[in-house]
């Protein structure tokens, strides 16, 4: 049987009498896409922050690849292989997409932000920049500003960085949040190229998103997980659909 890559015991977070994270436990795969979702509130953003190691937890466990990390901050964490989207990294809005993946490949070699000259300048990080632009289909874009950037090719640039350090698992909130029809369908796409390659933790609100990418899906409510399964499976499962998904996906 496959070992999990991240397994997460007993989680408890709590801010005074309220416990946004109470006992959650759920595992993933290597190489799977593993969604979480739930309604507002449901403790989605405390989890990943708790994953991340933004947040350290009241109680419980996070074991990534065998490693207990569970008193291990943000830096020893993407160091080790984990890296969070849209929050712990950042697009330089002066520099060109190219740069911006530059500065990633440059981080990654253990070279400070500061040295980002060298990274405009030297092939060795504009080699590898360039393969990650095409693979998140910004090649064409490389020499454009990313303040000019379209606000999805942004996103997408943000992967693009986070693909630079090379993670074992990659944390995704709400990638298609705040997109068009046309934008998010082009992010839901791209990220599908990634399904099986990347071993992904997807919190996200759209449905259709969800339930086009995820292997398998955790529900959380009140801090609780209330069901894991395939996508099928919490499609049809009662609790889930009383809880949160309600006439959503009724037939």
């Amino acid at each position: 049987m496959t070992e999990p890559l991240l397994d997460i015991q007993g989680l408890v977070k709590a801010f005074g009498a309220l416990r946004a994270t109470d006992g959650v436990a759920l595992d993933v795969l290597p190489g799977e896409t593993h969604a979480i979702i739930g309604p507002n509130g449901a403790g989605k953003t405390t989890l990943i922050a708790q994953l991340a190691g933004d947040l350290r937890p009241d109680a419980g466990r996070i074991r990534f690849a065998g490693e207990d990390i569970t008193p291990l901050g943000a830096a020893a964490r993407s160091h080790k292989g984990l890296a969070r989207s849209f929050q712990i990294t950042s697009v330089y809005r002066e520099f060109s997409a190219l740069d911006n993946v530059a500065l990633a490949v440059q981080a990654h070699a253990g070279h400070s932000f500061r040295f980002w000259r060298a990274a405009q300048s030297e092939e060795v990080l504009h080699g590898p920049a360039r393969a990650i632009l095409d693979e998140v289909g910004l090649g064409s874009r490389a020499q454009v500003l990313a303040a000019n950037l379209a606000h999805g090719e942004q996103r997408q640039l943000e992967i693009a960085m986070v693909l630079a350090t090379r993670p074992r698992l990659l944390l995704l909130d709400e990638p298609v949040a705040g997109m068009g029809a046309d934008e998010s369908q082009r992010m839901v796409q791209f990220l599908g190229t990634l399904k099986g390659r990347q071993t992904i933790v997807l919190v996200e609100h759209d449905m259709d998103a969800v339930f086009t990418l995820a292997d398998r899906i955790s529900v959380l409510v009140y801090g609780r997980v209330i069901a894991t399964g395939t996508p099928e499976e919490i499609r049809t499962n009662r609790e889930v659909r009383a809880a949160y998904l309600g006439e959503e996906l009724e037939d």
